[in-house]
């Protein structure tokens, strides 16, 4: 018993002192790319957008389909990057809001909700999931998943 509760302290200290790795030029840097992933959006760069991903990213959007059931979909960011490629007058502008970043060694996790406007017409609202590796030339986003729902946003 004595063993048990022992790890268990233990485990309480050492869990905190992985919270200490995340550094704020870190965390900025991280943010930058989301950052940057949005910009790009907006004005229809691609060459930023492709910035953003690591080789071999998976970019996802879990819903629930007209028809009431579960709905899971996968893309490669190549087919994203198509869509913000073709020509259009209308602003893809997705506004984010409070982003929670953590960070273990050279993995990271941004959660962060948002509403998306077509213009100025608004479209949908969802969360932002991240992950993000730290590779040899700076943060790049590894995967990238989203929700989405018309009904139900927060008003900002």
């Amino acid at each position: 018993m004595r063993l048990i509760a022992g790890l268990a302290a233990l485990a309480l200290i050492v869990v905190p002192g992985r919270a200490r790795a995340q550094t704020a030029a870190d965390t900025a840097a991280i943010l930058a790319v989301t950052t940057n992933l949005f910009d790009a959006m907006r004005s229809r760069d691609t060459t930023l957008l492709r910035s953003t991903f690591a080789p071999g990213a998976q970019l996802s959007t879990v819903g629930t389909a007209r028809d009431g059931t579960l709905r899971v979909s996968f893309e490669k960011p190549d087919g994203f990057v198509q869509a913000v490629a073709r020509p259009s007058d209308v602003v893809w502008d997705e506004r984010t809001y409070n982003p929670e970043v953590r960070i273990d060694q050279n993995l990271a996790t941004v959660w962060m909700e948002y509403d998306f406007y077509a213009g100025t017409e608004f479209s949908h609202c969802g969360v932002d999931a991240f992950q993000l590796a730290k590779l040899a030339d700076g943060w790049k986003i590894i995967a990238l998943a989203d929700t989405r729902q018309r009904e139900g946003c927060p008003t900002r």
